[in-house]
């Protein structure tokens, strides 16, 4: 009996989250998935099973380690606004060959829109994480007397949601990150 090749499944996942991110969901082939992936058709079917199910996996583990990094990114801020700005600037600071690649979250939304509701599902799950994160450094400045009288909270996080947003497509669209840090900075002086 023939023995299966064994992979690393992350390193696997990463590689089919590339194609998706760079071609969407019915722009990928199960073909180049696979190449990119270096495993077999039967070795993709029986660890992540068909191409949807492979993709909201790769969707689901995405969205997490993306949010994740942009909460990081929001450590190295001494007060909550400075936080929010280190947080899109390092965004806007990331390598030209991974903006460019695409946010497959962004990609996902613009795909699906709300037809499919475990897509919905987790860019929804990704979107609220990120939104208590942003929404409780905005109250934290709202105390700390960093945040404009006159500013909404709830509305400043759907502004710098849909603000990151709209980076992500600029970045693919190929907008330099000084403009990007340009965009950051003018975001968040629009809140104090």
């Amino acid at each position: 009996m023939a023995r299966h090749k064994e992979f690393d499944k992350d390193k696997a996942l990463d590689a089919a989250i590339g194609v998706f991110s760079q071609h969407g969901y019915e722009g990928s082939s199960t073909d180049a998935l696979l190449t990119a992936m270096k495993i077999s058709r039967q070795s993709m079917y029986d660890t992540f099973g068909d191409k949807r199910s492979l993709y909201l996996q790769a969707l689901k583990r995405y969205n997490t380690d993306s949010v994740l990094r942009i909460i990081a990114d929001t450590k190295h801020g001494l007060k909550p606004i400075e936080a929010l700005e280190a947080a899109l600037i390092a965004f806007a600071s990331r390598p030209a060959s991974e903006a460019s690649r695409g946010c497959l979250g962004v990609s996902a939304i613009c795909e699906f829109g709300r037809t499919d509701a475990d897509v919905s599902n987790l860019t929804d799950t990704a979107a609220t994480t990120l939104g208590k994160a942003i929404g409780a450094l905005l109250d934290e400045a709202r105390k700390a007397g960093q945040l404009a009288p006159e500013i909404d909270p709830q509305a400043a996080t759907q502004f710098l949601g849909a603000t990151l947003s709209g980076m992500k497509v600029s970045a693919r669209n190929g907008a330099s990150p000084e403009t990007l840090r340009t965009i950051a900075s003018l975001a968040i002086r629009s809140l104090r």
